[in-house]
């Protein structure tokens, strides 16, 4: 930094985006130690206006009650549980977050945020019902999918999916399993709660319109960011001792700038995302569910699809999807050089060796953008056997950047999930991935508070304080009977949900 660079903002923290991570993160953080001071720069308008926006993302509350892919089938025919366990967990980790800020802080009413809807997966075929039967007895008996039911009755589902069911082909064999606790999350709703929360104290400053250019490590050890406001055009500068890069696809760039050894080897590869939204209010008051069906055999596990009942701003909706696209930009309001730009010596093979092994992921994602508005029609129907084409349009969701990874035997892996990676000393974390990302937002921080504030979260108030806001931390809800039950009744009754009865 030149001597004559005026420092707009110092800091304690800077969290750059203002989505549902940093919302979080700011918010845990204002909480273990009220002294702290943040800043927030955020490039557009406002508040989750990108993955988090309620449009932009699956909003599905994320548990693992009805999604397939995070249940794979072994070689040896097998269910392996770990990561629906692992997910599970930590979204009633989140329901319990959300339950302390809605019935405790009283910063956010619940019922504008989250609501009860039945999450089910939804299989015909053989194979796929086999499939399902054994998901369904490899989970039943663990406590974090106490009440999922299961059935090939077809009366039963009727009843339970009537949009499902009509006019499909009666000799078809079919099953069920349905899981009562779901949830619909509006997470830009929640996020955007969250930082009218934080900007209440006179030490938290979020600034809108600020896109960052840069950050480098300053010579007295602070973090120094340049970001470019595209309202005045001028180059403003931050200084902070922690900074945290929650920008979703935007994150990669500036971890690479951060140039911590850490980030070397780290790629992305984009996927853009689209929807069917029903216009048809008769059709959407006849579903209430989120049904998730299995991918077909060749397609990766972000290319699930489901029906799914939305509740955003007061309205319920009705889409299916998600379609993916393929693109080379890292926001939805980014730029289409993102991916060419995000390439350095350091993650160049990594990508390359992923871009090999994942030829037919490609295929896909141009075969998917290439897609008539019937031939997405064509794919609902295996859903929804009596859908008419004019009752549904296409919108654009948000964009995804899946993490690409060094790996030593393959070069380079693609991985579908979330990774947090920080500096060693703990002066700055960033978070790259997608899915299942905002569901277990308060985990993947309590992730980077643990990376990055070490003596702080094993000193006695720190613990005290998360136990406050998260009743089973230090605890594990697989291990410990009867803990989760009594987290979902009381997040039922701080978060105002209700148990279905069929």
């Amino acid at each position: 930094m030149k001597e004559k660079d005026t420092i707009r903002t110092k800091s304690d923290v800077i969290l750059i985006g203002a989505g549902i991570m940093s919302a979080t993160l700011g918010v845990l953080l204002k909480e273990l130690n009220p002294h702290l001071t943040i800043t927030v720069l955020e490039r557009l308008d406002a508040a989750a206006r990108e993955s988090s926006n309620a449009w932009n993302n699956a909003g599905t509350g994320h548990s693992a009650f009805c999604e397939l892919n995070y249940t794979i089938e072994k070689e040896d025919g097998s269910i392996e549980t770990k990561k629906a366990l692992q997910i599970a967990e930590s979204y009633e980790i989140s329901k319990e977050f959300w339950g302390f800020l809605s019935g405790i802080k009283q910063i956010i009413d619940p019922e504008d945020f989250i609501h009860s809807v039945p999450h089910y997966s939804f299989v015909w075929g053989e194979e796929n019902v086999r499939f399902l039967e054994k998901r369904f007895h490899a989970l039943k008996d663990y406590e974090l999918f106490q009440g999922l039911t299961y059935t090939e009755d077809k009366q039963t589902i009727s009843k339970w999916l009537p949009l499902v069911m009509q006019g499909r082909d009666p000799n078809q064999k079919v099953a069920a399993t349905r899981m009562d606790l779901g949830t619909d999350v509006n997470f830009g709703t929640l996020t955007r709660s969250m930082f009218k929360y934080l900007e209440s104290f006179s030490d938290v400053h979020v600034h809108y319109f600020e896109d960052v250019k840069d950050l480098e490590r300053s010579k007295n050890g602070l973090w120094h960011l340049t970001s470019h406001n595209l309202q005045t055009h001028e180059k403003e500068h931050h200084e902070a001792k922690f900074v945290f890069i929650g920008a979703g696809g935007g994150s990669l760039p500036l971890l690479e700038k951060s140039d911590i050894p850490e980030a070397a080897g780290f790629g992305g590869f984009p996927v853009s995302g689209q929807w069917l939204r029903c216009k048809n209010r008769n059709i959407i008051k006849e579903h209430f569910a989120k049904v998730y069906g299995k991918a077909n055999v060749g397609s990766p596990p972000m290319s699930v699809p489901h029906l799914d009942t939305r509740l955003i701003e007061g309205k319920k909706e009705l889409l299916f999807g998600p379609y993916a696209g393929f693109t080379t930009k890292f926001l939805k309001r980014g730029s289409y050089l993102d991916l060419v730009k995000s390439l350095e010596f350091d993650n160049i093979f990594p990508m390359l060796s992923a871009g090999m092994h994942n030829l037919p992921l490609t295929k896909y994602l141009i075969s998917q953008a290439l897609q008539s508005h019937e031939d997405r029609i064509e794919a609902l129907r295996e859903y929804f056997p009596e859908v008419k084409s004019e009752d549904w349009e296409l919108v654009i969701a948000g964009q995804r950047v899946q993490v690409i990874k060094k790996d030593e035997e393959e070069g380079g892996v693609l991985e579908f999930g979330t990774e947090v990676v920080a500096a060693k000393d703990g002066s700055l974390a960033a978070l790259l991935g997608a899915s299942p990302g905002a569901s277990t937002s308060v985990s993947i921080m309590l992730e980077v508070l643990s990376d990055c504030f070490p003596k702080e979260m094993e000193s006695n108030e720190w613990k005290d304080k998360l136990k406050e806001m998260i009743p089973s931390f230090g605890l594990s809800m697989k291990e410990n009977t009867g803990l989760c039950s009594a987290s979902r009744k009381r997040t039922e009754e701080l978060l105002g949900l209700k148990t279905l009865v069929t």
